[in-house]
């Protein structure tokens, strides 16, 4: 499967939607249309990993630091990260709970969750 990074706008929320492998080879592609939409005025952020099957180290940089810069304007940046189970749950929420990251991230199951006001994140 090759990575792509697909951008929509839902309502108030620009989504990146992501798939593939996020590594060292592609993950520059993703920070840098993170700086693309918080150039464009979007400061608040849904990245759509449901669709990521592999995710190393520097995958997880890209995303604290899509944090970061999203903290800095005042914005919100949330993830969707779908539940599948123990067996096949989504292995970037596997990473980020290895590494003591998850917790940092407003996570949710899907889109309209992740876009809808009222719907709080999974717990961690």
């Amino acid at each position: 499967m090759a990575f792509s990074v697909t951008g929509v706008e839902q309502g108030e929320w620009a989504v990146l939607r992501v798939s593939g492998e996020l590594d060292l080879m592609t993950s520059p592609v993703l920070r840098q249309r993170v700086h693309d939409s918080v150039a464009e005025g979007h400061h608040s952020l849904v990245v759509d990993l449901s669709d990521v099957f592999f995710c190393d180290s520097s995958g997880v940089g890209v995303l604290i630091a899509a944090r970061r810069l999203i903290r800095s304007c005042q914005g919100r940046l949330r993830l969707i990260l779908p539940d599948r189970g123990a067996e096949d749950g989504s292995h970037v929420n596997r990473v980020l709970g290895a590494l003591g990251v998850r917790r940092l991230f407003d996570v949710h199951p899907d889109l309209d969750s992740a876009t809808t006001d009222e719907a709080g994140p999974l717990s961690a």
